[in-house]
């Protein structure tokens, strides 16, 4: 069974940081891209940050305030958050291509940032 568990989420204030963790099992992620996607209410999900084939690529919102990284000998993907606005308030999905080229989504941790 595949499972991707994110943990880390929570309710910050503004300026403040968070780390995202995912840990996936019954799948491997080898070196296929990994990362992290968000959805604030009333909008779509979009990408905020993916690590693969040794590159990284980060929505604009969020360049200079976020860093995904990877362990892949553990399977898992985390997201350092820093200088965290109101605006970064979302469900946030990891996210991974399993070596056969699938998709695997986690459950979504919530992110609030308010004071």
């Amino acid at each position: 069974q595949v499972q991707l568990v994110e943990s880390g989420g929570g309710l910050v204030q503004p300026g403040g940081s968070l780390r995202l963790s995912c840990a996936a099992s019954g799948v491997s992620f080898s070196l296929n891209p990994m990362g992290w996607y968000r959805q604030s209410p009333g909008k779509q999900r979009n990408v905020v940050a993916i690590v693969g084939g040794g590159a990284m690529h980060y929505a604009e919102s969020v360049k200079g305030r976020f860093t995904v990284s990877r362990d892949s000998a553990k399977n898992a993907v985390y997201l350092q958050m820093n200088s965290l606005k109101p605006e970064d308030t979302a469900v946030y999905w990891c996210w991974g291509v399993g070596e056969q080229g699938s998709y695997y989504w986690g459950q979504g941790t919530q992110v609030t940032v308010s004071s």
